[in-house]
């Protein structure tokens, strides 16, 4: 008897938004306007990353997600303890724990879980005894699924970009790393997310991973709105998704 598919859920980050607005000052585009139309057209989630620098999205917008959002937020954020007691203060959905430096333009990998420990697990402990459910960014690796398992994450979400990077054998081989990470998340009873940098044109292998039931993706939908409209990118991009499933349109 063949096992049933895992439904596999799209998150929709919407920074680059945010980052356009800002770009010029004042109020548009509106990422909370963003969110609602990537809800509307079939997101089951937003995710939003509030930088100690500011970057792209700000406070207000957090705290107008969290008011007029009916999608779980999923709240990335540095480990310190400025962003700890904001997520605490609104206490969103999710919050994954990811890795930030001033001088990067975006996340360049994973959070290093295995040579943290003892730092990291403080803000897992108190994430997890608000009700919020923490995940942690990573490289596909053991020894991070391990240590991420070690102070109690329930999710990790691996980090895709080598993979998205990647061309001909070398992607293959980012590929199979994936995969085996994913198994191994599985193994350790972990949930397991991915994203960073995936297009139209990477999603399909990712997607078709058993172990993965959820993908992260900004950038690209944000970049192709300029062209088709953020609803036409959330609408394709979901069925990508569930045609590499083994879905039927």
């Amino acid at each position: 008897m063949t096992a049933p598919v895992r439904p596999l859920r799209l998150g929709v980050n919407i920074d680059h938004v945010a980052t356009i607005r800002n770009a010029r000052g004042g109020p548009h585009p509106d990422p909370v306007r963003a969110a609602l139309t990537a809800a509307a057209a079939g997101a089951d989630g937003i995710t939003a990353h509030l930088r100690e620098d500011r970057r792209h999205i700000s406070d207000d917008d957090l705290r107008r997600l969290m008011r007029d959002l009916h999608l779980p937020l999923n709240l990335e954020m540095a480990a310190t303890d400025e962003m700890l007691g904001i997520a605490l203060r609104h206490r969103p959905h999710a919050a994954c724990l990811v890795p930030e430096n001033r001088a990067e333009r975006t996340t360049e990998g994973g959070l290093d879980v295995a040579g943290g420990q003892l730092r990291l697990t403080r803000f897992v402990e108190a994430l997890g005894a608000a009700g919020i459910r923490v995940s942690l960014f990573i490289e596909p690796e053991a020894r991070q699924l391990e240590a991420a398992r070690a102070i109690g994450a329930p999710v990790v979400e691996l980090h895709t970009g080598a993979y998205c990077e990647a061309t001909g054998v070398a992607r293959d081989q980012q590929l199979a790393r994936l995969q085996r990470a994913a198994t191994e998340a599985e193994a350790l009873g972990l949930e397991c997310h991915a994203g960073h940098g995936l297009s139209f044109d990477t999603v399909a292998a990712i997607a078709a991973i058993p172990g993965i039931v959820e993908l992260n993706i900004g950038h690209f939908l944000v970049g192709e709105a300029i062209f088709g409209g953020l609803d036409s990118a959330v609408r394709r991009m979901r069925g990508l998704m569930h045609r590499a499933r083994g879905g039927r349109q």
